[in-house]
């Protein structure tokens, strides 16, 4: 068999196209992988719309693999065939830069390999992948439950873990969806005393299900507010794409407390008088490199941590895709390549 069958987009705000193409070969310093699943990401619009700086086509996006190698390149230590692997947003670091040789692999100055915009993703049945993006993958985690993981997962369980959180603090999770329904499992399984902010008194069972021990309605509630009677917050993690909503909940900050930010938004307002007398911070998280995708993994086999996801087979991409891009989504999106 030399061919299979992969998802590109051909031009600028083309449509997701399934075409047949040859199955790559992997050159040196490079492993093939057999994709089991791919999850569908709201960061792939960066690919299909062309929103990244100098996109190239045709391109196949995907940035949440899992699968197996199947085939590996000259050069490559380590890794063998009949792995099981998962590949994220980063792509691969050079390991020599300045950045790299001070341990921050993710802001790699001289590797700019995205999975899915600058080289071809898992919207495919094989891809190939540089070693330094490569994550094992537990065996008792299914492709389908790992592919979300690689990325809502990894960006919301790795920013907890940086954000100075110990066990026991209060941690803020702003919004329940594909991120923040990942955030509170994330945040209750690591022994901090967590609440999910979110509009509607409905949610509720949700946040509770999920291991949340207060729950607000923002839609009501003052959700500052609410969180200074709680003692105010350690940790606020943002997982929404509204500054509003962001604002809303700064109020809320403990002494020493950190807004940490993942959803994406134009340009934030804070009161920086608070932030002063508060000993106060807002900073951005970015998700993580393989190692973190591997811990993020291993986490959640251990901790019972899973996404809710809605699942497509290859052939209903599209479908697949505007589901997620809609917002009706519950929670994420994930193809079945495997079938």
């Amino acid at each position: 068999m030399s061919k299979m069958r992969a998802v590109q987009v051909s031009r600028r705000g083309g449509p997701l196209e399934i075409v047949e193409r040859e199955i790559p070969e992997p050159g040196a310093g490079s492993v093939r992988i057999k994709v089991q699943a791919c999850g569908i990401c709201h960061s792939d619009a960066y690919t299909k719309e062309g929103q990244y700086p100098g996109m190239q086509y045709p391109r196949v996006p995907g940035h949440e693999v899992i699968g197996v190698i199947d085939a590996v390149g000259a050069g490559v230590p380590r890794w063998k065939t009949g792995q099981r692997v998962g590949v994220g947003w980063n792509g691969g670091f050079c390991g020599y830069c300045d950045n790299c040789r001070r341990g921050d692999f993710f802001t790699c100055q001289t590797s700019t390999d995205i999975t899915g915009v600058t080289r071809d993703g898992g919207y495919a049945e094989y891809m190939l992948a540089a070693p330094s993006a490569l994550a094992l993958v537990p065996e008792d985690l299914s492709p389908l439950d790992a592919a979300p993981l690689l990325c809502a997962g990894l960006t919301t369980f790795n920013c907890l873990r940086n954000s100075g959180a110990r066990p026991g603090d209060l941690v803020a999770v702003v919004g329940i969806g594909g991120l923040g329904h990942l955030a509170v499992q994330f945040s209750a399984k690591m022994g901090c005393k967590t609440v999910a902010i979110a509009r509607g008194k409905d949610e509720e069972p949700l946040a509770r299900q999920l291991g949340a021990q207060y729950h607000i309605d923002n839609k009501t509630q003052d959700p500052a507010a609410e969180l200074r009677k709680l003692g105010g917050a350690k940790v606020i993690l943002a997982t929404v794409t509204s500054a509003d909503a962001m604002k809303a909940v700064l109020g809320g900050l403990g002494v020493h407390g950190t807004l940490m930010v993942i959803g994406a938004v134009p340009s934030l307002e804070v009161d920086t008088l608070q932030l002063l007398r508060g000993n106060q911070s807002v900073q951005g998280w970015y998700s993580g490199t393989s190692i973190d995708s591997q811990d993020t993994l291993n986490f959640s086999v251990l901790n019972g941590v899973r996404s809710m996801n809605e699942v497509y087979p290859l052939a209903r991409v599209a479908e697949g895709y505007d589901r997620m891009m809609s917002g009706k989504a519950r929670f994420r999106v994930v193809l079945d390549i495997a079938g």
